[in-house]
């Protein structure tokens, strides 16, 4: 195919244009709205089933009837999906599995952001255990289908929040220490891009790709628990940043495209921001970039590890 240039500015629906995916099947958490909900309706816009996994099934729907209405596109499906219930996390895969035999896109799109503290009820902290290590069973759950649907791939929302802090794994949970919010969600966002890796290190012979995005700086309700002080110093270093904020269209573009570019067939193990591989933070060129710890491949398996012990099943 031409050559196809991306950027910064880039939408979801550029990114999909000229493409078919008639046939193929995706799940993208947290879709009912946002990025989400966007991520989906370019996906579907190109022939692709989609099943919108969220908390907010009602919503979700309105969603979907949208969706199917912009793209006339009727394969949109909405599951029930609570990230920190393992039980329903389970029932979302068995649903998954009961619409389509095989899977060839997951985004792990839903997430929390700066929230108090709160935990699950595991006792775990809440970001932690939204953001990763409910992915984490979910993802693992559907490995029968995506392997079934290879190539595959599978996209993990990491963040250039991810610099807020590395995985603690002395003390994941804020047992220890004083609970920090954003600290908290650097670890998150760390451990989304991680989880990234080490899927692509374990699967990537079985057809199954991982990828982890920065999907710019985007106001949604992603945001729905930060104060005044906290919009005011986020718009501060996003507005002194190249670029500066996103729409929803260009926030979801990364996103589509790692679940969906001609070019990155038969790639994985890679942190994507503008609709093109990152690389070390500082670089030239490069919007935000990533610290080495987000994509180290020791500190990936020791997560997998970490986190089979957490859900209680190996994988």
């Amino acid at each position: 195919m031409t050559a196809r240039n991306f950027g910064f500015s880039s939408t979801a629906a550029e990114v999909v244009s000229g493409l078919d995916l008639s046939g193929k099947t995706a799940v993208v958490t947290g879709a009912s709205g946002g990025l989400g909900a966007e991520t989906a309706r370019a996906l579907a816009s190109a022939g692709c089933a989609v099943t919108i996994a969220c908390r907010d099934t009602a919503k979700g729907q309105r969603i979907a009837d949208s969706i199917k209405e912009s793209t006339d596109n009727d394969a949109v499906h909405v599951a029930a999906l609570e990230l920190v219930d393992h039980s329903s996390i389970r029932a979302c895969a068995d649903d998954i599995g009961e619409t389509y035999n095989r899977l060839n896109i997951l985004v792990n799109n839903a997430g929390l952001m700066a929230c108090p503290l709160t935990r699950s009820p595991q006792g775990w902290e809440m970001q932690f255990a939204t953001n990763h290590v409910g992915h984490f069973l979910l993802t693992n759950l559907l490995m029968p289908l995506l392997e079934a649907g290879a190539p595959s791939r599978v996209v993990c929302l990491s963040s250039a929040g991810h610099t807020r802090g590395p995985v603690n794994f002395g003390d994941l949970h804020f047992d220890k220490k004083e609970y920090e919010k954003w600290e908290a969600y650097g670890q998150a966002k760390t451990a989304n891009a991680l989880f990234a890796i080490g899927l692509d290190n374990k699967f990537a012979s079985r057809g199954i790709r991982g990828f982890a995005v920065h999907p710019g700086a985007i106001i949604t309700d992603l945001g729905r628990h930060m104060d005044e002080e906290d919009i005011i110093e986020m718009s501060d270093i996003i507005d002194s940043m190249a670029g500066g904020f996103k729409e929803v269209p260009a926030g979801a573009a990364t996103s589509v495209w790692a679940a969906t570019a001609p070019e990155l067939d038969g790639r994985g193990g890679l942190y994507l921001e503008d609709c093109a591989e990152s690389a070390p933070a500082g670089t030239d060129g490069i919007t935000t970039g990533y610290l080495d710890y987000a994509v180290d491949p020791k500190l990936a398996e020791q997560l997998w590890k970490v986190s089979e012990e957490l859900v209680g099943q190996s994988f």
